[in-house]
C-alpha cells in the first residue's frame, strides 16, 4: 500500500522554479566556492594568563583547557601558537595578592609579570605581536580597573596612572597597548605619553565599547579578582542595553589616537560590531570572553553540542559581523584545525 507521502509526491508536479539556491549547497566544493566569509589563523589573537614562578602550568577550573603559565612555560605555548600562524598574544597577569594594593602600584613596576614576559617573548618568539592590557584590576586590592576614593572610581587620577602603566609596558617591549579600563580621555593621554617617550610606533587597541557584562566571571577567576572585587563596574563599563552610546565611545577613541578598537563581549554584541564597522571603517576587533568560552566547553563536555563545530561557527560569526579579528581562548586550537583544513 502506498503511504500518504508517496501518494502526495506522485500527485504533485515539479515546482516551476528558476532559482534553486540549494544548487550552491549540493557539495563541499560548491559550498567552498560561494562562501562569503573566511576565517584564518591571521584573524586570531590568543589571550594568555601569567603567574609567578617557574615550570608552572595551572589549569583554570572555570575555563576547561585554559591555563595560567609561568613565563618559561608560556614561551613554549607561545612558540607553538606562532608556529600555527597565530599573529599575536594578549597578556593578562594573575598578580600575587601580596603585591596588590589600593593604588595598583605593581602596574608601574618594570619587573612585574607582564613586563618580564614582554622581554622574554621578544627574545624567544620575536615574530609574534605582544598586546598588553592597561587597567589596574590585576594590581588593586579592591579589584577595580581604577583608583577607588570612597565609593567612587575616580577618572582623571586613574588616567594618570594608566598613562604611566602604558609607558612602562612600551618600555618592556609591548607592540600594542590595549586600555580596557573605560576611563574617559585615557586614549588621548596614553597616545601623548607614548609619543613623548619615543614610542610613536606602539599601537593602541582600545577597548572602546566594553560592557558591564555577566560573561566575565571565569576571567576574574583566572586573574584572581573574583574574591577581591568590591561592588561592580557599572559606573565605568557600558550598560548592556545601549547601542548608540558605543558609537560615541568609539568615535572619541579614534579621535584621540586609537589605531584599532574593540567590542567586548563578543557573541552577545555582534550587532555592535557591525554598527561600529559600518560607521567608522576602522580595524574593529571582538573579544570572545571567558563566559562565552566556558559555555561552549561546558555544553560540549555534557554532549549537548559538537564543541569543535560550535567553536568554528562562533569564530566565523565574528568575521561575518565585520570584525577584523577575534581575541579568543580558542586561538591555538582553531589555528590547528584551520591548518588541517
Amino acid at each position: 500500500m502506498d503511504s500518504p507521502v508517496s501518494k502526495l509526491t506522485a500527485a504533485s508536479a515539479r515546482l516551476a522554479l528558476t532559482a534553486r539556491p540549494r544548487r550552491n549547497r549540493k557539495s563541499d566544493w560548491a559550498r567552498r566556492l560561494v562562501r562569503e566569509t573566511r576565517l584564518s589563523a591571521d584573524d586570531l589573537i590568543w589571550p594568555l594568563f601569567l603567574l609567578d614562578g617557574a615550570g608552572r602550568c595551572e589549569p583554570i577550573t572555570s575555563m576547561p583547557g585554559v591555563y595560567r603559565y609561568s613565563i618559561d612555560t608560556a614561551l613554549e605555548a607561545i612558540e607553538e601558537a606562532a608556529s600555527l600562524g597565530v599573529p599575536a598574544v594578549a597578556l593578562f597577569p594573575n598578580t600575587d595578592p601580596a603585591l596588590r594594593d589600593p593604588h595598583g602600584s605593581a602596574a608601574l613596576d618594570p619587573e612585574n609579570l607582564v613586563c618580564l614576559a614582554c622581554g622574554a617573548i621578544k627574545k624567544a618568539v620575536p615574530g609574534i605581536g605582544i598586546i598588553t592590557d592597561v587597567a589596574l584590576d590585576p594590581y588593586t586590592s579592591h579589584g577595580h580597573d581604577g583608583l577607588l576614593v570612597g565609593d567612587e572610581i575616580v577618572n582623571d587620577e586613574t588616567v594618570a596612572v594608566l598613562t604611566a602603566q602604558a609607558v612602562n609596558q612600551a618600555r618592556a617591549g609591548a607592540d600594542v597597548i590595549a586600555p580596557s579600563d573605560m576611563m574617559d580621555g585615557r586614549i588621548g593621554a596614553i597616545r601623548a605619553a607614548l609619543d613623548a617617550e619615543g614610542f610613536e610606533n606602539v599601537q593602541i587597541m582600545s577597548y572602546a565599547a566594553k560592557y558591564a557584562s555577566a560573561f566575565y566571571g571565569p576571567f576574574r577567576d583566572a586573574i584572581g579578582t573574583n574574591k577581591t572585587l568590591r561592588g561592580d563596574k557599572r559606573t565605568y563599563q557600558m550598560d548592556p542595553a545601549n547601542s548608540d552610546e558605543a558609537l560615541r565611545e568609539v568615535a572619541l577613541d579614534l579621535e584621540q589616537g586609537a589605531d584599532m578598537v574593540m567590542v567586548k563581549p563578543g557573541m552577545p554584541y555582534l550587532d555592535i560590531v557591525r554598527r561600529v564597522v559600518d560607521a567608522f571603517h576602522a580595524p574593529t576587533f571582538a573579544y570572545q570572553v571567558s563566559g562565552e568560552y566556558a559555555m561552549i566547553e561546558a555544553a560540549a563536555a555534557n554532549g549537548w553540542l559538537d564543541g569543535e563545530r560550535a567553536m568554528m561557527e562562533s569564530l566565523t560569526a565574528f568575521k561575518r559581523a565585520g570584525a577584523a579579528g577575534v581575541l579568543t581562548y580558542y586561538a591555538p586550537r582553531a589555528a590547528a584545525l584551520l591548518r588541517r583544513g
